[in-house]
């Protein structure tokens, strides 16, 4: 019973300090809107030793546009609104068609954008080549994607001087969220031309708006090698010159993950590739650029060589991603690992199958709530035994209480004898004291898996269920929000609490009181925090637990009749 009490004491106690820390999180000063700082913050890379042969030296100054002043050129596809700015031919701006803004549902979500200082840059080094900050000029051509059209190609081209001019090519395809880039070196001048090409992602620390504090995912650089795998760096790390990743290979990618979506630069297997990470010291606010520098093929005197990196830039629909890692002869780009940008916590291996599951289940019933709601059916019956064993061991727990209880008045004032009279009631009674703990233990990863699947899935995101539930990636908001801890208030979670209550009353009380107090103030603690929890969470709780106070009901019922009728033969 001493260790049930402690048990009981660290869950209390590590509750508060989570509710703790979302009041200091919900309560700190919110930074000041950001202007744009343009692309000529972060300074052009260079690699540590050459990929290939020895450079020529650093890049040459280039002619600089202010982000203010650089014009841009907007490209419309089926899924893309996007704008490439004239300095240095980056995206600037990326807006999915698909998808709303995490705050202002009227907006279309933005993941590369001026406010987070979110870019995807590129350029070349090499003796006066141009860069990121370069001064493109656009080549005329069809800027949106229209009737039967299946892409849109946008060409910019730039001199870099003694012969030698270079262009840069993006094409954006009909449903594809990969963006082609090809950077083109034709060398009309009279002696070889040796060159890198890196290409970079740039973003500013701060969480996507519209992150609760709650259920706070990972927002920052990746990179991915086979030899390493799958590496997160923190920007704190990052910031602090502490940052440990995989540098040179001759596979993987470089990314930049937030909640739902990322963007990764996918060199093609087999090039020789360096992977970097750095503060940018000059930005407004503390920002980063993480990228991947590759060789450029040898551009002899009139020859033009090419290099072609592509950019996955959108949703991380599994499937899309599943599909990209593929090698090239099965339909992919041999992005291996690219699926693991799905956070899916440190269960991935049993959150993977249970998404895979679910997603099953959507197909046929075609709505992300119902299909929440059948899976959560589905895995409450595969833990049946389980869970009737402990519902059994809590029932039969019930009918002893009062026992226990005079037990405690007889030998309260001595410890060993008390636990020993309890232990042979147990024995006696044929209960086991840790028969109600230990299935739901079992449990514990598979809901904990679930739960990452459900906070991961992208594909429940603007999702809507019955009723005023239209988005179950979003909490319940259905009596409005409190504004001074910016607490939503809905019927989900209302409804979750009240089962909590339920099913402590259903459960045995225990003869400690502070175990007693501690059972009564559970349902409150956990249901403040699920308040804040996205509604297809919420609805997956108060699913299992309305299963499970009915389970728990009918087994009560059952031995509490059993044991009456068996006094009643007695007598």
């Amino acid at each position: 019973m001493d260790h049930r009490r402690l048990l009981l004491l660290l869950i209390f106690s590590f509750s508060l300090v989570m509710l703790w820390d979302a009041w200091q999180k919900h309560n700190l000063p919110k930074a000041p809107p950001v202007a744009a700082s343009g692309t000529a913050e972060a300074p052009a890379p260079k690699p540590s030793g050459s990929l290939h042969t020895p450079l020529p030296g650093a890049p040459a100054p280039v002619a600089v546009a202010t982000a203010e002043k650089a014009e841009t050129v907007t490209i419309a596809t089926d899924l893309f609104t996007a704008e490439i700015s004239l300095q240095g031919g980056d995206i600037v701006r990326l807006q999915l068609k698909d998808y709303r803004d995490s705050v202002n549902k009227e907006r279309v979500f933005a993941l590369f954008e001026p406010k987070h200082q979110y870019y995807a840059q590129s350029g070349l080094i090499g003796d006066g080549l141009p860069n990121h900050k370069t001064r493109f000029s656009v080549a005329p051509g069809i800027r949106e994607l229209s009737g039967d059209a299946q892409e849109v190609v946008l060409r910019l081209e730039a001199d870099a001087g003694n012969g030698v001019r270079v262009a840069k090519t993006y094409t954006f395809k009909r449903g594809s969220y990969l963006i082609g880039l090809k950077q083109e070196i034709e060398n009309a001048g009279g002696k070889e031309l040796v060159a890198h090409a890196y290409y970079q992602l740039q973003r500013d620390v701060k969480a996507p708006d519209g992150e609760s504090s709650m259920v706070s995912t990972f927002t920052g650089p990746a990179v991915y090698t086979e030899q390493d795998k799958f590496q997160k760096v923190n920007f704190a790390d990052i910031e602090a010159g502490k940052a440990k990743f995989a540098t040179k290979a001759d596979n993987g990618w470089i990314a930049m993950i937030q909640h739902y979506f990322a963007s990764a630069w996918i060199p093609e297997p087999g090039l020789p590739r360096e992977f970097y990470m750095r503060k940018l010291e000059n930005s407004q606010t503390p920002a980063v650029a993480a990228g991947v520098i590759v060789p450029v093929p040898v551009a002899a005197p009139g020859t033009k060589v090419a290099l072609e990196v592509p950019l996955y830039a959108g949703p991380q629909i599994q499937t899309t991603l599943d599909q990209l890692a593929k090698p090239k002869a099965d339909g992919g780009i041999g992005a291996q690992g690219l699926p693991l940008v799905v956070d899916y916590g440190w269960l991935t291996v049993i959150a993977a199958p249970i998404f895979w599951c679910l997603e099953a289940i959507y197909k046929v019933v075609g709505n992300w709530g119902w299909a929440i709601v059948i899976l959560t059916i589905i895995i409450k019956l595969l833990f049946f035994p389980l869970s009737a064993a402990s519902y059994k061991s809590m029932a039969k727990m019930k009918t002893v209480t009062p026992r226990l209880m005079q037990l405690k008045e007889r030998y309260g004032d001595d410890r060993q004898k008390l636990n020993q009279e309890m232990m042979a009631l147990y024995k006696r009674e044929k209960i086991n004291p840790l028969g109600g703990c230990l299935p739901i233990l079992v449990q514990i990863p598979v809901f904990i898996a679930l739960y990452w699947a459900l906070l991961g899935a992208v594909e429940i995101r603007d999702a809507p269920w019955i009723l005023w539930i239209k988005d179950l990636s979003a909490p319940d908001t259905l009596f409005g929000v409190i504004p001074v801890i910016d607490m939503p208030i809905g019927l989900l979670p209302i409804i979750m609490v009240a089962s909590m209550i339920l099913q402590t009353k259903l459960n045995p009380t225990p003869p400690d009181p502070i175990q007693a107090k501690v059972m009564l103030m559970m349902p409150y603690i956990f249901g403040i925090m699920f308040f804040w929890f996205p509604s297809g969470l919420v609805l997956y709780w108060v699913v299992n637990n309305i299963l499970s106070i009915a389970q728990q009901w009918q087994i009560t019922r059952m031995i509490e009749s059993g044991g009456k009728a068996a006094n009643d033969s007695k007598a």
